[in-house]
């Protein structure tokens, strides 16, 4: 097999299947076409996979995108993007970095590096920076943004919490799997095999009110994530009174549709006052989970954290499309979504278009960004906003 039979595969699924695409003019999908179609051809394959990100990403719809994190290696650090910083939180077992938020690459400063690789991400400016952290660590795509590496090592100038600035290299034949640092599905946290261990975590706090964490709504089995919803919706309408404070940072999205009981329960008391936690991890049907509650609850819905990874209007649903030679991923839609105005089109499945709501804007009622260091014991920040929404 060859790269070009990649390129075959995401011609004849992909570009067709996808509606995205019917919003380009063609002569630019062709221009991208030809660029990855040579790259093929010469077998490079990084060329091919980075050319084939800026194809996929033309539509600028976060769900279609290519996913190369199965198909190449990188150098052993894990960036994340926390607030409008990047920061190395991690590396992998043996590697030496200080920790800290990210200045430059081989001196050129990180805003310039992401204006560069704008055009090969798909999505939200909060979905960019929540995917391209790893193109921080993959030598090739840095010397294709113009942050080229000397004597065969990258640098990077790292300060600390404490201000203190630190420059360190690393070999760039010094490299992992990217896999292993960075998930499909970025959920942003220090490690990057994480996956939640329950779907739903309830803590009650007394008289401030209950707190529900809903880290993922992604359930392969089917029936854990309907369980674990119809539990929540029972507590949560057993407790009818209680102000409630939801975190779904993180959460990458899933099947919304199982939440239902959930949003219904939450919305059944006309008086109750609900938090949402959100952050640029947050995407997807996570987004609906928020945008069917705002719709509901109106002034009562308080969103507190940062702007989430994906907009209203979207394209979604599709499926993932592995290209053989390569090992990279691609994800393409099928289905238009407008949680803004309330819309759906002949792509929208029916069972979708029955709960679409004009949800308008999903704008921060209280902006607030996470730390790198872990936060409070105990559930004292989830306690810290509790008091707030009640007071």
């Amino acid at each position: 097999m060859s790269l070009k039979q990649d390129l075959e595969h995401i011609l004849e699924t992909v570009l067709p299947t996808d509606p995205s695409f019917r919003r380009i003019e063609q002569p630019v999908i062709d221009r991208c076409i030809s660029d990855t179609r040579r790259y093929a051809v010469e077998g490079s394959k990084e060329a091919f996979l980075f050319s084939a990100m800026r194809l996929l990403a033309l539509p600028d719809n976060g769900h279609t995108r290519l996913i190369p994190n199965d198909a190449i290696s990188v150098l052993p650090l894990r960036f994340v993007s926390i607030g409008t910083a990047v920061h190395l939180i991690g590396a992998a077992p043996e590697t030496l970095a200080p920790r800290g938020e990210l200045i430059a690459v081989n001196g050129t400063p990180v805003n310039q590096i992401e204006g560069a690789a704008a055009r090969f991400l798909a999505g939200t400016r909060q979905r960019k920076l929540a995917i391209g952290s790893l193109l921080l660590a993959w030598p090739y795509a840095l010397a294709r943004l113009g942050v080229p590496s000397k004597d065969d090592t990258t640098e990077y100038r790292v300060q600390d919490e404490n201000g203190q600035i630190t420059d360190f290299k690393v070999e760039n034949g010094y490299t992992v799997p990217a896999s292993t640092l960075y998930p499909r599905n970025e959920h942003g946290k220090a490690d990057p095999a994480w996956k939640p261990e329950r779907f739903v975590e309830i803590e009650d706090w007394q008289e401030l009110g209950l707190s529900i964490a809903l880290p993922s709504f992604f359930d392969p089995g089917e029936n854990a994530l309907p369980k674990a919803i119809l539990g929540a919706a029972e507590h949560v309408s057993a407790c009818s009174e209680k102000t409630l404070l939801v975190d779904i940072r993180g959460n990458t999205g899933g099947d919304f549709l199982k939440t239902m009981p959930l949003i219904d329960a939450i919305s059944e008391n006309a008086r109750r006052q609900v938090g949402m936690l959100v952050d640029k991890f947050t995407f997807s049907a996570a987004i609906v989970f928020v945008a069917i509650l705002k719709h509901r609850l109106e002034g009562r819905l308080k969103l507190i954290g940062e702007e989430m990874g994906d907009g209203l209007t979207f394209f979604a649903e599709g499926g993932l499309l592995e290209l053989p030679t390569s090992g990279a991923v691609v994800r393409y839609s099928s289905a238009f979504h407008d949680w803004k105005n309330g819309t759906s089109d002949e792509t929208t499945p029916p069972e979708i278009a029955q709960q679409i709501v004009p949800a308008g804007a999903l704008d921060l009622d209280w902006e607030w960004t996470a730390k790198p260091a872990a936060e409070d014991a105990h559930g004292a920040f989830y306690q810290r906003v509790l008091k707030t929404l009640t007071n």
